[in-house]
């Protein structure tokens, strides 16, 4: 269904340019296969619906947020800052078994939820086989 390794997914630290260094954002999810569709959520606390984009690309599905600072730095003096602000994105690639053609996306309480339906030709189906002629069966798929 999902490609277990995520390469897009950096999991060292990287520097800023600056001199710092700092984690890149995180992007947590489960994902499980629930009856006929598999699902997928997203951790995006304090990002608002309105900045996450959902693109796939043949069997690639990209999540891209962006949190946004609460306030404006011009307004307040900031004394500790660990939440992560700013873009981030996370790649799966999907199997051929999943219908990216109808993915539902719900949004509540900063969890982003997927629902990728199975795709007909993966389900499993009943072969049914003719009696009589030895060479010839027949296929209702």
């Amino acid at each position: 269904m999902l490609m277990r390794t995520d390469p897009f997914r950096l999991a060292q630290q990287v520097s800023t340019g600056s001199g710092t260094w700092t984690r890149p954002t995180a992007m947590p999810m489960d994902a499980y296969r629930a009856g006929d569709e598999f699902v997928v959520a997203f951790d995006l606390p304090g990002v608002a619906a309105d900045a996450i984009e959902l693109d796939v690309e043949r069997n690639v599905l990209t999540v891209k947020a962006e949190r946004r600072p609460a306030v404006s730095a011009d307004t307040v003096e900031t004394q500790v800052s660990e939440r992560p602000l700013g873009v981030f994105s996370r790649q799966l690639f999907l199997g051929d078994t999943l219908d990216t053609e109808n993915i539902q996306a719900g949004y509540e309480a900063g969890v982003l939820t997927l629902r990728i339906p199975i795709s007909e030709k993966a389900k499993p189906r009943k072969i049914s086989i003719t009696a009589g002629d030895r060479n010839v069966k027949q296929i209702n798929a």
